[in-house]
């Protein structure tokens, strides 16, 4: 039975909201008051610049106002000051406000986003790619080019970063139009993982595929098929299997 906010004890959301603990699950997160954790971090902040973290909202909207919000206090190095927090959520809300810079080139943009995005804590690296989002759709060529370095990876985490920020429909995010129509667009992002060890990157390049075949089965079933008989391995007829689980 999945947990919900009511159910997560009042001695752990304190905690939570004193920045002395990390949450364990989405529930824990819900269940906080983002407005008391943030007047931890920020004592000077003023009640109308904490209502945006008021329950009410959506959590990915009130995730993106953190960032913005630290980024306001601490400035354009809110990012680095904020990456080895005790919290989850300021850890995140450091990612957000990374989002929130202007221009910079893509390789600035990843390597600030590293640390979060091979963060120890699985909702930071989540809002990892989530805060970047729109900077890669707008910049997708370069993005993909610099992210296939990423797929060569020893750590998991970066090399799933690299499959899970570049869905072509994604989750709790703005669809990737251009890689709806021609998924092949990303292929160099999947070729080296398909038969990755990790189970946590393999289900997020089996739920690209599967995004993909959504909209092209086709070609997904193509290079499904392709590698099946390129390589013989139980990882990759695990990400097959799943990346197959909408055609019919």
């Amino acid at each position: 039975m999945s947990l919900r906010p009511e159910d997560i004890p009042a001695s752990t959301v304190r905690a939570i909201e004193r920045g002395e603990r990390e949450t364990a699950n989405l529930a824990e997160l819900l269940a906080v008051d983002l407005r008391k954790i943030a007047k931890v971090v920020l004592p000077k902040a003023s009640a109308s610049e904490l209502k945006p973290l008021a329950p009410g909202e959506a959590i990915t909207k009130r995730q993106r106002a953190g960032g913005a919000l630290v980024l306001e206090h601490f400035g354009d190095k809110a990012p680095e000051k904020l990456a080895g927090h005790a919290s989850d959520i300021v850890r995140a809300w450091g990612v957000h406000s990374l989002g929130h810079i202007g221009p910079m080139t893509v390789l600035q943009r990843l390597q600030r986003a590293k640390v979060f995005a091979d963060d120890p804590h699985f909702g930071v690296r989540e809002e990892a790619w989530l805060s970047q989002r729109a900077h890669i759709i707008e910049g997708l060529p370069e993005f993909i080019e610099r992210l296939e370095l990423w797929t060569r990876s020893k750590s998991a985490n970066l090399r799933r970063y690299a499959t899970e920020a570049t869905r072509p429909r994604g989750v709790w995010c703005k669809h990737i139009r251009v890689l709806r129509e021609d998924p092949a667009l990303g292929f160099s992002l999947l070729e080296p993982l398909k038969s990755d060890s990790s189970k946590y990157v393999q289900d997020s390049v089996a739920n690209w595929l599967n995004d993909a075949a959504k909209d092209q089965p086709a070609w997904v079933i193509e290079v499904t098929d392709r590698w099946l008989k390129e390589s013989d391995t139980d990882a990759t007829k695990r990400i097959v299997k799943r990346a197959r689980r909408s055609i019919r």
